[in-house]
């Protein structure tokens, strides 16, 4: 992807993918910062002497950066968003994909569409508001068109380890946001945790979807679907469920939000 920079309030970004030790260093230094300091996440693996989070995978992923240029790279703070990234082919070489771990992957593979892994998004918590994550998400845009993906996934998170305070939402996206059978990844049987846990109605619409984190209602604005059943990762302190997004599906609403209101760049 060509590297993408605009301007937000006097402040400067740049979206790109890593390019050295130094920017993968600074992602793994935000991710500790959001997943572990801010969320809560035990993240055994992690160097926490360091303040680092990582494993074994992160060399064979992309890592999709958002980058504050006013920050000195050699401080590793400069990465402020982050995407990590891993297309079939890598995924293929590799023997998995990181979410093997949690689903049942099989429906996608057999598809025969082109297949890229999305995990471990996250944003600085100072760089939440206005242009920086559209910003993200164009490359992410770029990313996915120059590459001709035609499915995205992942996992995507609620917080903490008890599924039961997030029923309203759980139920509501087992009810109307299932992904189509032939799409249709479920969470592994020994760790299968149900997601129809309440009857959901109409009525629930507004709380259920105020109840869903916003990455997650972002994905469904533009046409994505979820697995069947959660998993409830205890190392990161979440309940996950698992995004699929077909883009052809998508294209025209894509079109429109990361063109027509990402800024100019």
């Amino acid at each position: 992807m060509n590297d993408a920079r605009a301007e937000q309030d006097g402040t400067g970004y740049e979206v790109r993918l890593a390019r050295d030790a130094r920017d993968l260093e600074a992602a793994q230094r935000l991710r500790y910062a959001v997943f572990v300091e801010e969320l809560g996440a035990r993240c055994a693996g992690a160097d926490h002497v360091n303040r680092l989070e990582r494993d074994a995978l992160d060399p064979h992923f992309d890592h999709l950066l958002l980058i504050d240029r006013r920050i000195d790279p050699e401080t590793r703070d400069h990465v402020v968003g982050v995407y990590r990234l891993l297309p079939q082919d890598r995924a293929e070489a590799l023997g998995r994909f990181y979410s093997d771990a949690e689903y049942d992957l099989g429906p996608l593979r057999a598809s025969g569409r082109k297949l890229v892994e999305l995990g471990r998004s996250c944003v600085h918590r100072d760089h939440r508001r206005g242009a920086s994550m559209l910003l993200l998400w164009k490359g992410l845009a770029d990313y996915v068109l120059a590459r001709r993906i035609e499915i995205m996934f992942g996992v995507a998170s609620f917080s903490g380890t008890d599924p039961a305070r997030h029923a309203l939402a759980l139920s509501w996206l087992h009810a109307h946001h299932l992904a189509p059978p032939a799409l249709r990844v479920r969470v592994h049987a020994e760790h299968a945790q149900r997601m129809d846990l309440m009857p959901v109605t109409e009525a629930d619409r507004p709380g259920a979807l105020a109840a869903i984190p916003p990455l997650i209602r972002a994905y469904l604005r533009l046409g994505g679907f979820v697995g069947e059943g959660a998993f409830v990762d205890h190392d990161f302190n979440t309940t996950d469920v698992c995004l699929i997004m077909d883009t052809s599906a998508m294209s025209e609403r894509a079109v429109d939000f990361y063109i027509r209101k990402a800024p100019r760049i």
